[in-house]
């Protein structure tokens, strides 16, 4: 996953192939914020709640993004929070953290237009139109900045969907055990079958190329372009079988059940914990965090907090959710590597154990669904204003959802759908269910935060 999305060479994210952009209708998916504004708009409404109910500090306060896209949901947020002036005049500094050169370019020239864009030693750094704020861009949350004193709140909107994954199937007890052992440069007599033969394993299944004989056209008039690669049961046990589904009791309840299959993100839980550990300090040691990071400082307040806006189960483990994205449909991910999207579903109890595990300042509430927060911060009533704006104004009001030229009913209409869309409930594909929500927050004993049953 990582090296088709985000290799340097050919990556999907990372090649600008033919000036064809990802997102939008042309593209091949379309995100919440780029179907309405309100989306973030809201976001930015929850960021000034938290910052509210955190004692609405004067200073140190951080925005952070992970996955920015082209930069829509920011510029929400941006706008929104502009219009508090003691939270905007408290922000330092803006980081979005980018991987992608194409995509760094797009949300520079959305959210700092003509202002420069200057090489600094962890990445690149630009004005934003919106109060003069600095904006820096890093390629990895690493090279963000860390410090104790610091406020930072933080966004991850479809972000952990896109990170790299393992796959493992449960494989019964072996009944006969091979008497030798074969290595490339002899053979090893057994004169005992493995204790572990006996007991169910996990067998990570492996993304293997296709052999050549199997791209052999035959006179099948199929359309869909023959697969590249293909997932290949591992014939043994390996470091990842072994360690990473000894994380949580959650995946060893499921290995007594010939064929379960799990999907297991060590890069999300890392992430998640690096949330964490900015937002409460780290209280132990974390096994997932890098070594090649510095050490957590000590922070003796925790501050800020984190969203995370994704779509998976809200409490069950992901099982066989891999899968390819192109022009809006579902595809096979082992065809066309670097042309089409790669996501899987996100663990969201994974999550919250990575970032309870590494600091005990901190609670996680959620994940909820997307209808539930988005109806619970309101947003009708925004939707509501925008339209009566549109009667005022005869149709001449702003607005990022529909374009000028179109009639006031028909971009109130508009502005309804889009709305609908964000918290639709239809049975598998409505947004508002499939899409949930997470919280990191401060320890302040299980106070609930806004948009999770929590009041302004």
């Amino acid at each position: 996953m990582r090296q088709c999305l985000t290799a340097p060479d050919g990556g999907y994210y990372t090649t600008n192939r033919d000036g064809r952009d990802q997102f939008g209708k042309r593209g091949d998916f379309v995100t919440s914020p780029e179907i309405s504004q309100v989306f973030g708009e809201l976001l930015g409404l929850w960021l000034t709640a938290e910052w509210h109910i955190q004692g609405r500090k004067k200073y140190g306060v951080e925005i952070i993004e992970v996955g920015p896209g082209r930069g829509t949901l920011m510029d929400d947020i941006l706008r929104s929070i502009s219009n508090f002036k003691p939270l905007a005049s408290s922000v330092e500094n803006i980081y979005l953290v980018e991987a992608s050169p194409s995509l760094r370019a797009a949300q520079k020239e959305l959210l700092c237009g003509d202002s420069p864009f200057e090489e600094v030693p962890i990445g690149h750094r630009s004005i934003s139109k919106y109060a003069g704020l600095p904006i820096t861009w890093c390629e990895d949350i690493r090279f963000v900045p860390s410090k104790p004193e610091k406020t930072p709140f933080i966004f991850a909107h479809e972000f952990f969907d896109a990170l790299p994954i393992h796959a493992f199937q449960s494989v019964p007890p072996s009944k006969t055990s091979p008497h030798t052992l074969t290595n490339p440069t002899d053979q090893i007599s057994l004169n005992a079958p493995s204790p572990e033969a006996s007991k169910p394993q996990w067998r990570e299944l492996l993304v293997l190329p296709v052999a050549p004989s199997s791209l052999i056209t035959t006179t099948s008039q199929s359309k869909e372009p023959k697969a590249d690669f293909q997932l290949s049961l591992a014939k043994a046990s390996n470091p990842s079988s072994l360690l990473l589904p000894a994380q949580s009791q959650r995946y060893k309840a499921l290995l007594p059940t010939s064929g379960a299959v799990i999907e297991i993100s060590p890069e999300s839980r890392s992430y998640a914990a690096e949330f964490a550990r900015r937002i409460g300090g780290s209280t132990t040691a974390n096994p997932s965090r890098s070594s090649a990071l510095p050490p957590a400082p000590h922070k003796s307040e925790p501050s800020g907090a984190a969203l995370i806006v994704d779509y998976g189960p809200s409490s069950t483990v992901p099982t066989s959710s891999f899968r390819g994205i192109r022009s809006h449909q579902l595809v096979s991910p082992f065809t066309s590597p670097g042309e089409v999207d790669l996501s899987a579903d996100v663990d969201f109890t994974a999550l919250a154990e990575a970032a309870l595990g590494v600091s005990e300042k901190v609670e996680v509430h959620g994940p909820v669904e997307q209808a539930d927060f988005l109806g619970q911060m309101g947003i009708h009533d925004r939707a509501n204003q925008l339209i009566r704006a549109l009667d005022k104004k005869g149709g001449a009001g702003s607005g990022a959802d529909v374009s000028r030229s179109s009639g006031v009913e028909e971009r109130k209409t508009i502005i309804r759908g889009a709305v609908e869309r964000l918290i639709s409930r239809l049975p598998g594909r409505g947004m508002g269910t499939l899409y949930k929500v997470l919280a990191i927050v401060p320890e302040r004993g299980g106070r609930k935060p806004v948009g999770f049953g929590g009041d302004f």
